[in-house]
């Protein structure tokens, strides 16, 4: 029998090792930039086509490479970063496993074109698939263009997969933020199909936070810094007003590195715990400066997770710097008494000056006390008025309140139904949830009171609603249940017809990141549809003219970039989920805040329009609207 075990050719091999380290194209601007980083370029631009599938073009003025470097460089293992393993614990540099140009060469068309400074000509080489097809002098500048063309030409499948160009260009985007805000000593540029997306020149950390996402965005952060023998923490964490609920600005390094590390992230979090919603994240920019024998990057090819030695130590450091930070912040200025120039001037008595009208209360006045209304010319016309605004006041009263009914009436489409068809007689019913979290279809309790009208609801610190059932208590969720009712009714419309839009009284400008603009400009249509008036007013500056029918009191431009990022998906998606997605948050939007009291009329609408829903006990996406307290259950707590 003859053996079967064979060594892989290297092409072979080398599109195996691509699958780890190249994974899209964000994946080859990753690499080309840490390289040319490597080799001291100060000045780099990232060249796009189509997203990257047609063409990566990096362009640096590093050090460049010789012909025989060149050569070299694509082979496997082959790297200019280390020699010996001791040097694995000392890695100052961002690549050293030689593994980035082999595979980034074995899965595309690649052309070089190097020159060191002290050359007068460079080299041109040109590979497809691992072969090298030619290599030869050419006219150049000092530094490094590398092209690579059609990724994935030689392994469809890959390929196939690839997602839309909107999509694979937001992950292009933003992993070159990760990088440009790593590297804020270097001038970096980012081009696509013609049109210059960043063009970003050299400073400080927030200068370029404020050139990445905007200049409103460096008044929201404060700074942080700490030194210790361990480590040195320096950076930026937002304000807590400006968490968010989607699309929160983190990101960590470590001796001028990207890294992912929860523990770390957890540390932060942990300082906004009772400044913060639990549903939301704070902004945060924070460097780590480590001895680099105390960590390890050579856990993944992609480089991103890393090991720290004094992981827990760095924890706590962490953690009292952000709180000291936060801290400051939010300190109240105390009073100085020793201060005597602040002491309000009290004027002196004139005997001439006018005499200005009193209208304090008498002591013995009484407001509830029947009173005549005194003629406005006559001299107690002050008096008379006074009393005359609470003449009658019960009166009054029920005129309010005839007039609130009126216009909250439990029909109405407004405020809770927007159309959804409630259940008759708006009966609330009785239903339950099994043991696997199943909403089992309700039925109308007549037991309880009336027509199947709850004998009583309560209102729990201002955000569930209790109401009784045959079987026990339910416990509603009066935000999440809004949101459900809303989500169908918008969801439905648009299927229709195009939501209807309502001008602004003032439009608002608002500018966005190339991120962003990728997916307006992907779904303008459907945004559009769903009662958006969008005007482009220059490459970044967008002015909102209208927003969706039946939302009021938000934040347009927050509604409008958290809806853009809540798009930001990373998966190709159809038109119908798309505008699902847009209804889904349009309905968080409009939703009823958790802290605002519903009259008894509006929990009444809200209930029967959930429960006459198909699936009212969890949202679109995922939580849980509604759950049962039984009757067995009460009685073992006593």
């Amino acid at each position: 029998m003859s053996d079967i075990i064979k060594l892989l050719p290297d092409s072979v091999a080398n599109q195996i090792a691509a699958g780890e380290v190249i994974q899209r194209p964000a994946s080859v601007v990753k690499e080309l930039v840490e390289n040319a980083v490597d080799a001291g370029a100060t000045n780099i631009t990232v060249v796009l086509k189509d997203a990257g599938r047609t063409l990566i073009q990096v362009v640096d003025n590093g050090s460049g490479m010789s012909p025989t470097d060149a050569r070299m460089a694509f082979e496997r293992h082959s790297t200019s970063k280390i020699t010996v393993a001791d040097d694995l614990f000392s890695l100052r540099t961002m690549g050293f496993r030689g593994e980035a140009l082999a595979s980034i060469a074995a899965i595309a068309q690649v052309e070089l074109i190097s020159m060191r400074r002290e050359d007068t000509v460079g080299t041109q080489l040109l590979i497809s698939g691992s072969k090298v097809e030619s290599q030869q002098p050419a006219a150049a500048a000092p530094g490094t263009n590398l092209m690579v063309k059609n990724i994935f030409f030689n392994v469809p499948a890959r390929r196939k997969f690839l997602k839309k160009d909107s999509v694979e260009l937001n992950n292009i985007l933003h992993e070159f933020e990760r990088l440009a805000l790593v590297n804020p000593d270097l001038d970096l540029t980012i081009i696509h199909n013609d049109m210059t997306l960043h063009q970003l020149r050299h400073g400080s950390l927030k200068q370029r936070i404020g050139n990445l996402f905007g200049k409103s965005m460096e008044r929201q952060l404060i700074p942080i810094e700490t030194e210790t023998s361990i480590v040195k923490i320096t950076g930026f964490v937002g304000l807590p007003e400006n968490a968010r609920k989607r699309g929160a600005l983190q990101y960590l390094f470590v001796n001028g590195r990207n890294m992912r590390h929860p523990y770390f992230h957890k540390a932060i979090l942990n300082c906004y715990e009772q400044l913060i919603r639990p549903e939301e994240q704070p902004n945060y920019f924070v460097n780590f400066e480590v001895d680099p024998s105390t960590i390890d990057v050579n856990i993944h090819p992609t480089k991103n997770e890393i090991k720290f030695e004094n992981e827990q130590a760095i924890w706590q450091i962490l953690n009292a710097a952000v709180r000291e930070s936060l801290g400051k912040f939010n300190a109240v200025p105390s009073i100085d008494f020793d201060r005597d120039n602040d002491v309000p001037e009290i004027p002196a008595f004139n005997p001439n000056a006018e005499v200005i009208p009193d209208f304090s209360a008498s002591a013995d006045y009484n407001p509830f006390a029947e009173s005549e209304v005194a003629s406005p010319s006559s001299p107690s016309s002050w008096q008379g008025s006074r009393s005359a605004g609470l003449d009658n006041w019960e009166m009054l009263f029920q005129s309010f309140e005839k007039g609130r009914e009126e216009t909250i009436h439990p029909d109405s489409d407004t405020l809770f139904g927007g159309g959804t068809t409630g259940v008759a007689g708006n009966d609330i019913v009785a239903s339950r949830i099994n043991a696997d979290d199943e909403f089992i279809e309700p039925t109308v309790d007549k037991s309880v009171g009336g027509e199947g009208t709850p004998k009583s609801t309560i209102q729990l610190n201002d955000k569930y609603i209790i109401t009784p059932t045959a079987t026990g208590l339910l416990i509603i969720d009066k935000h999440r249940a809004h949101v459900r009712v809303l989500y169908e009714t918008y969801a439905k419309s648009c299927a229709d017809a195009p939501l209807p839009s309502q001008k602004v009284m003032f439009p608002e400008a608002v500018n966005l990141t190339p991120a962003r603009i990728a997916i307006l400009n992907e779904y303008r249509k459907e945004i559009a549809e769903m009662g958006f008036d969008l005007e482009s007013m220059a490459a970044d500056t967008w002015v909102i003219n209208g927003i969706p029918a039946g939302i009021s009191d938000s934040d347009n431009v927050q509604l409008l970039t958290s809806l853009l990022d809540d798009l930001q998906i990373g998966t190709d998606v159809t038109q119908r989920s798309v505008r699902q997605s847009i209804a889904l948050h349009l309905a968080k939007a409009a939703a009823v805040n958790a802290n605002r009291q519903l009259s008894d009329s509006e929990v009444e609408h809200l209930l029967s329009n959930l429960f006459s829903l198909s699936t009212p006990a969890y949202t679109p996406d995922g939580n849980k609207v509604i759950a049962e307290i039984s009757t067995p259950e009460i009685r073992s707590l006593f």
